[in-house]
């Protein structure tokens, strides 16, 4: 805590004093990436930083625009979609070390800067780090804690500085971008890939790859400063160990399976029985239902962008909430036992169409939305119209 009242403290006056009292010559400005981490979902994707540095002066601050804080006023804002990050500023040493426990690697990229360009990037910094100045509103893809050093330099320097896009030959979506670090997060890529819809399936520019900590390393790696290179040299703070691949029995694709294997039997126990097993399929559409009207709601009434337009509504339907209710009100079977045959056709239909839509099914739910087909199916057979079938 001290610590931290002392980093506010120094940068309040150097502020006062940046104006007045240049950089030195051993000043640097460096752009810091940090590997990822499995440990959560968000950090999988690695971390950007700003290094500020001045051996004649002391100062060595890490500029880091991924701060948030875990008060009441996140939670309420989370789900809004009102995201607010803040620029943090700590001894380089600390931010450094804080990774390398997590045996993330740490790369510097030193930028060959002039020292009016060096004392442009530092003002800009301290500036940005004010209490007033700090907090920003956070995107996942086009305003993060990566883009932001990035834009740190094309808002200093404008068309001064080039990011050569060439070296990148793929077309990736951001949903593809995005899957390509979560392979040891599958249920975390699955959530993402459930409540973020068609703008997650926009093809990126080479500029727009830089909302991942990798592709800013790599861009500033081509890019150039007044037509010449502006990394002046990399460093290696620390290589990571390799680590094995985990593996768990509760990945999604055994999970989702073994439901499948399950449900199969049921439908054959139901069938023989001529006897609907109605307290599974309420809970089942109840939930699925109750995941559409949450899906509805992150396109509609929050300011989630990438949730809008979401086809993962062609199996969450959110009226399967109340077709689950219906399913213990026998004057309503006519009804119900239609709704669940257009229901079973729709998930067949999405099933075929599963690789040609538009938006990139996760194939994770391609047995669950088996299950939800032949479960449709069963009950719209088996709730005979005008009988009813005790469960």
């Amino acid at each position: 805590m001290k610590k931290s009242i002392a980093v506010v403290i120094f940068l309040l006056l150097s502020l006062a004093s940046s104006a007045q009292a240049p950089f030195s010559g051993q000043a640097e400005i460096s752009v810091i990436t940090c590997g990822p981490y499995q440990g959560e979902v968000y950090s999988a994707f690695g971390h950007s930083a700003i290094r500020v540095r001045d051996p004649s002066t002391g100062e060595d601050l890490a500029f880091n625009y991924g701060t948030f804080t875990f008060d009441p006023a996140f939670y309420i804002n989370f789900p809004r979609g009102d995201l607010f990050y803040k620029l943090g500023v700590y001894p380089y040493d600390r931010f450094r070390d804080a990774y390398i426990s997590q045996n993330r690697y740490v790369h510097e990229q030193v930028l060959d800067l002039t020292d009016e360009q060096t004392q442009k990037v530092r003002t800009y910094l301290h500036r940005n780090a004010l209490p007033e100045n700090a907090t920003y509103r956070y995107d996942y893809f086009y305003n993060n804690c990566a883009t932001k050093v990035r834009d740190v330099f094309v808002v200093l320097f404008g068309d001064s500085i080039r990011f050569d896009g060439s070296y990148i030959k793929t077309d990736y979506t951001i949903r593809e971008l995005t899957d390509s670090y979560l392979a040891e997060q599958p249920w975390g890529d699955l959530g993402i890939d459930i409540c973020l819809g068609l703008p997650m399936d926009k093809k990126l520019a080479p500029f727009e790859y830089m909302f991942l900590p990798d592709y800013i390393e790599s861009g500033f790696d081509h890019a150039k400063l007044n037509g010449r290179r502006i990394v002046k040299r990399k460093n290696i703070v620390y290589k990571s160990s390799p680590e094995p691949a985990s593996f768990s029995l509760l990945h999604p694709w055994i999970v989702f399976n073994l439901f499948l294997f399950g449900a199969i039997l049921l439908c054959y126990y139901d069938w023989k029985k001529k006897k609907l097993t109605k307290w599974f399929d309420a809970v089942l559409f109840f939930v699925v239902g109750l995941a559409g009207v949450l899906l509805v709601l992150l396109w509609t009434a929050t300011d989630h962008q990438a949730a809008a337009k979401n086809l993962n509504l062609l199996w969450a339907v959110p009226f399967h909430v109340v077709a689950a209710v219906l399913l213990f009100r026998p004057r309503f079977y006519t009804f119900v036992a239609g709704y669940f045959m257009i229901t079973g056709i729709l998930s067949w239909f999405t099933l075929l169409l599963w690789f040609f839509l538009p938006q990139e099914l996760n194939v994770f739910l391609i047995p669950f939305n088996i299950v939800l087909g032949i479960r449709a199916y069963t009950i719209s057979r088996l709730l005979v119209p005008g009988k009813l079938v005790r469960s």
